[in-house]
């Protein structure tokens, strides 16, 4: 594996059927890769999560690859053109689940270490990998758990690239460097349950808390700034009802969402939302899951050498985001490292036929190479 090629190391990946939280194997075949670069390698197991912490090298600056070996589900198989656990080349295009999200990026990220390492044998400071299989999962035993880990050894990341598909319509033209904050809400109202003949024998939950719902719905959090859209709210899911046209419901369940900027924070939110629904007299019990704190990665020697190595590749210049999901990256950021996403067009992630363009893998190992060269040679 360490003379393939890029194409070669994703098809290797790909063909593992590492459906989250499960590896199955993925993370060896890189600690067998990495370690003829010369990289020490640290297996990390906490519960069902398989997570690899790699490193060359033992001084500062460190700059780390992060990213995720599991894969979302395939759907039912015989609805994809080619096995979605097999890695197929289609014309310009290479299909099988993970070709986006995120194999390809992997593969991009070894082959550049490796052309880096061998032009670049005495680089400064380190290079690491900081790889999951819990990404695509509930996300409690993967990175976050790993970067206790260091934080607990005082073993700090300068640097970090995660390989998430940021790429919008050919590789590079979108760097995310920073991602909204996630705050989930359950909400149970409680009312009384009743014949709906007999509406003051009872209390619907529905009734009390639409008012409350539409003033959520209907508030203006923030106004967002110059690198994140406005917070946004929304209810995902909302349930009442025991199933019978003729009976009051008892209890009202909602579950609702905020995608937040830096302008708030979820203390602040937490604290307007219990305020609106104590305002309407509401019996209420509410379960709070903070998903990640938004970050941003405005300035700095990570930013500005990914900029120009996408401009020397691709000749024009990529765009700044920090629209879309939640990554990884909110596990590491608040360590103090820069940290940006940059990986293929996701067009494709989490869908039936999901693919990758193979000239872009090419491209992306171009890429994270140039930057390697920019920050450590």
């Amino acid at each position: 594996m360490i003379n393939d090629t890029v194409i070669d190391i994703a098809k290797n990946l790909m063909n593992r059927r590492s459906v989250t939280p499960e590896d199955e194997g993925c993370q060896e075949a890189m600690k067998a890769f990495l370690s003829t670069l010369g990289f020490n390698n640290e297996t990390m197991v906490f519960e069902d999560t398989t997570n690899l912490w790699s490193r060359r090298g033992n001084e500062g600056p460190v700059f780390c690859f992060a990213g995720h070996t599991d894969v979302v589900p395939s759907g039912p198989e015989d609805a994809w053109k080619t096995p979605p656990f097999t890695a197929t080349e289609v014309g310009e295009f290479l299909h099988g689940r993970g070709a986006a999200d995120m194999k390809g990026s992997l593969a991009a990220m070894l082959v550049a270490t490796r052309e880096f390492v061998r032009d670049y044998p005495a680089h400064k400071g380190s290079i690491a990998y900081l790889i999951t299989s819990d990404e695509e999962g509930p996300f409690i035993n993967g990175t976050t758990r790993v970067i206790d880990t260091l934080e607990a050894r005082n073993e700090k990341i300068t640097w970090c690239i995660v390989g998430e598909p940021s790429s919008t319509t050919e590789v590079g033209d979108i760097v995310k460097n920073g991602r909204r904050g996630s705050l989930t809400g359950d909400l149970t109202v409680k009312g009384i349950q009743g014949h709906v003949a007999y509406p003051h024998l009872a209390s619907n939950p529905i009734h009390l808390a639409t008012p409350a719902l539409t003033e959520l719905a209907q508030s203006h959090w923030d106004d967002g700034n110059a690198f994140f859209p406005p917070t946004s709210f929304q209810i995902s899911n909302i349930h009442g009802g025991t199933g019978a046209g003729n009976v009051i419901p008892g209890e009202l369940q909602v579950c609702f969402n905020f995608r937040f900027s830096t302008e708030v924070t979820d203390k602040q939110l937490i604290e307007r939302v219990t305020h609106i629904l104590d305002k309407h007299e509401l019996d209420y019990d509410i379960k709070w899951t903070f998903n990640g704190q938004p970050f941003l990665t405005d300035t700095g020697a990570l930013l500005d050498a990914t900029q120009e190595a996408i401009l020397a590749v691709k000749g024009e210049p990529t765009v700044l985001s920090t629209a879309g999901g939640t990554s990884d990256g909110r596990f590491i950021a608040p360590t103090g490292a820069q940290v940006i996403e940059l990986g293929p067009v996701n067009a494709t992630i989490h869908k039936i036929d999901e693919c990758v363009k193979m000239s872009d893998l090419e491209q992306l190992a171009d890429i994270y190479y140039g930057i390697l060269v920019r920050l450590l040679a």
